[in-house]
């Protein structure tokens, strides 16, 4: 395959890969686009030679994701991934999920940028000699834009576990989908998702006490987070408005 070609990985979902209804859970889901991103930057010249061994992280900034049907246990498919042209800080990319016909299952999008492991803060892809090449294929869907954020002013509180934070430092970003899952109704999750939003405007490390908003807003399950003032992160779930 080349380097410039959209990259392709087939990928049969395991038992550890779902959840009560025998679907791919949202995390996992995410997941595996990262990992799949991840590889076809390697591809690309931008791997972890270039990146994680010099202290420069690849960090998520904003993702969308629209659900036509979320896979199941056995099922056979196949992750498609590619970047888009990229727009100063960040780094566009875009994912397929299809069946064994080639239907889609999964389009999805997502804005990427660096960061220096040691100030944390944004760094310029020309300063560290990274280029990650754009192409079209015809098939990309919107970019993602922010969430709508909760308007209640109840709130809950979740402190960092250490089996959430990655290698980059910080909470890794799908384990926001399993705290959202874990704090929605329990006749909501077992609906079938529909779209995906999400925003992380800062790092949640170890320990830090997150400040909590959630609220359904319809058929939205919204979710939002702070610390010490400032915003940390903003999703919404989606849901099928026929189940409940």
């Amino acid at each position: 395959m080349s380097t410039f070609e959209p990259f392709e990985r087939d990928y049969r979902i395991a038992y550890s890969d779902t959840d009560l209804k025998r679907r791919l859970r949202l995390s996992r889901l995410f997941t595996l686009l990262q990992e799949a991103a991840t590889d076809h930057a390697a591809l690309l010249g931008a791997g972890r030679e270039k990146t994680l061994d010099r202290g420069i992280l690849w960090i998520v900034t904003l993702q969308q994701a629209t659900v036509r049907r979320m896979p199941v246990y056995d099922e056979p498919v196949r992750i498609v991934t590619w970047p888009g042209k990229p727009k100063h800080l960040l780094f566009p990319r875009y994912y397929r999920i299809t069946d064994e016909r080639g239907d889609a299952l999964i389009e999805a999008s997502s804005l990427w940028a660096l960061m220096d492991q040691n100030t944390r803060k944004a760094v310029f892809p020309e300063q560290c000699g990274i280029a990650v090449p754009g192409m079209q294929t015809g098939l990309e869907t919107a970019l993602p834009r922010p969430p709508q954020a909760p308007t209640t002013d109840e709130t809950s509180s979740f402190t960092v576990p250490y089996s959430y934070v990655d290698q980059n430092g910080h909470m890794n970003n799908t384990r926001y989908f399993d705290l959202a899952e874990d704090r929605m109704p329990d006749a909501l999750r077992m609906r079938t998702l529909c779209e995906v939003k999400t925003e992380y405007s800062r790092e949640a490390l170890l320990d830090d006490t997150i400040t909590l908003k959630s609220e359904l807003f319809g058929d939205t399950f919204l979710l939002a987070g702070e610390s010490e003032g400032q915003k940390l992160f903003k999703l919404s779930l989606a849901y099928a408005p026929d189940e409940l």
